[in-house]
């Protein structure tokens, strides 16, 4: 038999492996060695089928002379279960002296003839693991890279998604993350931001978008200079994608104006921003670590004639000239809505008249309350009320010099509407603990720090009575069912966590009993 047919039996020829392997490693820029891992597994399935696959057989290629050598392996065992891979110590020692239970016995084999379906198999093995490979390598290239801006060729549109060739790999843009009316062709040219690179069993690992907020701040940074030496600071982004975007910057040299280096010379800048999202409108915002100001910075073009701020609730209401209304709120709400996300904090809007209305209403309500609750006459109610007095508890509790402090007022008022204050809550304690008791709330749950009896009262009438049921509740339901008292997050979990708190003494008791027998025990011996 020629050379040449020899080298067919056995299924390629040697150096020609080596350089198929090579080939193929810098085509999809992976390890050569890894190229040669699979096309021995190949070659090993090949055998496998031959020789029958019960068996354990390796295949080895030397990487200097592409020298294919077969082995079939058995592990030297005391006894042996299953003589297809496993050896007894005593037929080992016979073909080695020194084998030991644990190594392997290695037969070598002949080469073997790669029939058409062999070929194909071992073919297949060997397209999957090089693509397995290539899909890790781009991982690997890739996953310290999220957070850029990438450039790369539209592949294939498929649904909607757009696949991109980043050269060294590919990155699908979901249908989602695309502008609106944003159309691509294979072969254009794409530019996008790395949001995502996670492991998939199949298809792109990597995730592109041009509708995240922080693209558009990533283009600033390349358009503008000064962001990039870091002289301006991008502090918050909001987008509304193809449609309009809010922007906060700040600058922290006192000579450079942030929105004006971020706007350009004629406005370049911000055009060619604008320009690369499709005509996106681009409101530049100064930053301001002042709520309030900031907040009315962001809610340009309207002008804010006053502020009102709730910072425990993180809500700000906004009041604006009648004129200004639309323009606040903009097309379908749009401009608050961004603002809202620039500042994360939640925005109220209203005009002069409405809270000038809202605002009598409040002093209306609040007169009738000290009216009714304190006995007393209008008079006194609405200058209760002109000073700032909201509650019956803050006529009870602030001292009676304040109350005297105020015009018309002596110690002698102010003494008489503290006793009536007190003996008003009094009276409500009273009727709101009866109200509990009568509603068969226990007495453990009135235990509970954070609860007050009106609270208590309300509870009973949603069926809470005992601690079981307020422990079977989540911090937003407890909110929801007192909507009047102003229970803050943590207060509710606070007051959850101790119903609970009967659920794991029984779990101490055990381990309280462990440690006191381990404790007998050490003391005898």
């Amino acid at each position: 038999m020629s050379t040449v047919e020899t080298e067919t039996a056995t299924g390629w020829n040697r150096m020609e492996l080596l350089q198929i392997a090579d080939s193929v490693a810098r085509e999809k820029n992976i390890d050569p060695r890894t190229v040669l891992e699979a096309m021995e597994e190949a070659i090993q399935k090949a055998a496998r089928s031959k020789y029958g696959h019960e068996n354990d057989i390796r295949a080895e290629i030397d990487p200097k002379t592409g020298q294919i050598s077969l082995y079939r392996c058995l592990e030297v065992v005391e006894t042996v279960e299953n003589d297809y891979v496993e050896i007894s110590l005593g037929s080992a020692s016979r073909r080695n002296p020194d084998a030991q239970v644990g190594d392997t016995i290695a037969d070598e084999l002949p080469p073997i003839d790669f029939g058409r379906i062999a070929a194909q198999t071992a073919k297949q093995v060997i397209v999957q693991k090089v693509r397995e490979a290539e899909r890790e390598r781009q991982f690997e290239d890739y996953k310290d890279r999220i957070g850029e801006i990438i450039n790369g060729l539209v592949k294939r549109m498929e649904y909607g998604n757009v696949t991109v060739d980043l050269g060294r790999g590919e990155a699908v843009v979901r249908r989602d993350e695309l502008l609106q009316r944003e159309s691509f062709r294979q072969g254009d040219r794409i530019r996008a931001y790395i949001y995502d690179v996670r492991r998939e069993q199949r298809g792109p690992q990597i995730f592109l978008s041009r509708t995240h907020p922080q693209f558009m701040a990533k283009l600033f940074t390349q358009e503008v200079p000064e962001i990039y030496d870091g002289i301006i600071e991008i502090k918050a982004v909001a987008r509304d994608p193809g449609s309009r975007a809010k922007i906060a910057v700040l600058s922290n040299d006192t000579a450079i104006d942030p929105v004006g280096a971020c706007v350009g010379m004629r406005g370049s800048r911000v055009q060619a921003v604008v320009n690369e999202l499709q005509g996106e409108k681009i409101d530049i915002i100064q930053w301001s670590p002042d709520p309030a100001t900031f907040i009315v910075n962001a809610l340009a073009p309207a002008e804010v004639a006053k502020v009102v701020l709730d910072e425990d609730a993180m809500r700000i209401e906004v009041v604006v000239p009648d004129d200004q209304l639309s323009l606040a709120i903009g097309r379908r709400g749009q401009n608050v809505r961004l603002a809202s996300q620039l500042t994360s904090w939640d925005i109220d809007i209203m005009t002069e008249a409405e809270e000038s209305e809202r605002r009598q209403e409040e002093f209306r309500l609040r007169s009738e309350m000290f009216i009714e609750s304190l006995d007393v006459d209008e008079v006194i109610a609405q200058l209760l009320v002109t000073e700032g007095f909201t509650t019956i508890d803050e006529v009870a509790f602030v001292p009676i010099e304040e109350i005297a402090d105020i015009e018309g007022f002596d110690e002698d008022i102010a003494q008489e509407l503290s006793n009536r204050a007190n003996e008003f809550l009094t009276a409500e304690e009273e009727r709101h603990t009866a109200r509990r008791i009568e509603l068969g709330v226990g007495d453990d749950v009135a235990a509970i720090e954070g609860l007050t009896s009106a609270m208590l009262a309300v509870l009973g009438e949603n069926e809470i009575k005992t601690l079981d049921d307020l422990g079977d509740l989540a911090g937003d339901e407890l909110i929801e069912m007192l909507p009047n008292f102003s229970l803050a997050e943590e207060e509710a979990n606070d007051i959850i966590m101790a119903a609970r708190a009967h659920w794991f003494d029984d779990e101490e008791e055990p381990a309280a009993e462990e440690e006191a027998a381990e404790a007998v025990e050490g003391s005898d011996a």
